[in-house]
């Protein structure tokens, strides 16, 4: 695995070694021991999530303001603009934002570390996700942060309108969510 630090250091764009031959394809899209050493610290998954979205589906930005979750997230068919927002008031990077292509093909991953918000939009016919978390889903800490807040000038690569949850679509701001110090 190969370790590439994202415009925001603390998010990291991992990419696994793959072996191509005429069968197909095989590579190792997690290895605890190997991770840690990528990142610099051990973590512990106790979660993994796998959703299917259609076409300009976007879902985010979530995060959780009480049982932070850092996110191992990847795609296994379709691709989507996945995009990480620092939102750590003390952070010098505070309000930037990380915007990626993930894709089936690319087969790129993304660490997202707690004190980030978490988003991304399809930008295929449909896209599968898979990812890991470290801490469990705790819906009365979840938080969202308003996709198409213009203080964070996001663009989600998306021609049309998106298609959002209405919990999304009633995120709040950045000046007004709740933040990590």
């Amino acid at each position: 695995m190969k370790c590439i630090p994202a415009a925001i250091p603390d998010v990291l764009i991992i990419e696994p070694r793959v072996f191509n031959d005429n069968r197909g394809f095989f590579f190792e899209s997690y290895n605890r021991r190997i991770f840690a050493e990528l990142i610099g610290r051990d973590v512990d998954f106790v979660q993994d999530n796998h959703s299917l979205s259609k076409k300009n589906v976007l879902r985010g930005l979530h995060y959780q303001i009480q049982h932070p979750q850092a996110k191992l997230m990847r795609i296994i068919q379709g691709s989507v603009l996945d995009v990480t927002v620092d939102i750590r008031k003390n952070s010098p990077t505070f309000g930037k934002h990380v915007a990626l292509e993930l894709s089936a093909e690319n087969k790129r991953m993304l660490w997202i570390p707690e004190g980030f918000a978490h988003g991304f939009a399809v930008l295929s016919d449909t896209a599968e996700c898979l990812y890991k978390t470290t801490d469990y889903w705790y819906p009365e800490h979840e938080r969202c942060i308003r996709w198409d807040d213009v203080t964070l000038a996001i663009d989600w690569k998306l021609h049309v309108a998106p298609v959002v949850a209405t919990k999304d679509a009633n995120g709040k701001f950045l000046g007004d969510a709740d933040l990590f110090a």
